[in-house]
């Protein structure tokens, strides 16, 4: 039989780096790489998603066996990796730079489209 102890440290850990890193709340893992959603790119979706299937074959002793240890432990590392280079300080501020960055775009755009107007008027 198959230690899940080792599978179930590991997928908490994952939970625990996407809470942390990326601020995604969920009761499980699964719910958690759910949420993340276009957060990660699809090559880490589809590693979480195998971390997934294996977190939920090994609740059962009978598919436990087929779960594939190298494979879990491969794809386990590709997005604990990736998690773990993400700042979570250097992501909230790119989101509020992004964010000032299209307010003064719109700012701009509207003053040109004003200023077009009345000249177009011809009050300018």
């Amino acid at each position: 039989m198959i230690d899940p102890k080792p599978f179930q440290d590991k997928t908490e850990e994952l939970a625990h780096l996407l809470q942390d890193r990326l601020g995604i709340r969920g009761k499980t893992f699964s719910i958690r790489l759910r949420r993340a959603g276009r957060l990660l790119p699809r090559f880490l979706r589809r590693a979480g998603e195998e971390v997934a299937q294996a977190e939920t074959m090994m609740i059962h002793p009978r598919l436990a066996v087929h779960v594939d240890a190298d494979r879990f432990n491969r794809a386990a590392g590709i997005l604990g990796d990736h998690l773990k280079e993400i700042d979570p300080k250097e992501r909230r501020k790119t989101r509020i730079l992004h964010l000032l960055a299209s307010i003064v775009f719109n700012l701009a755009l509207l003053g040109i489209a004003v200023y077009a107007i009345l000249w177009v008027v011809g009050r300018v």
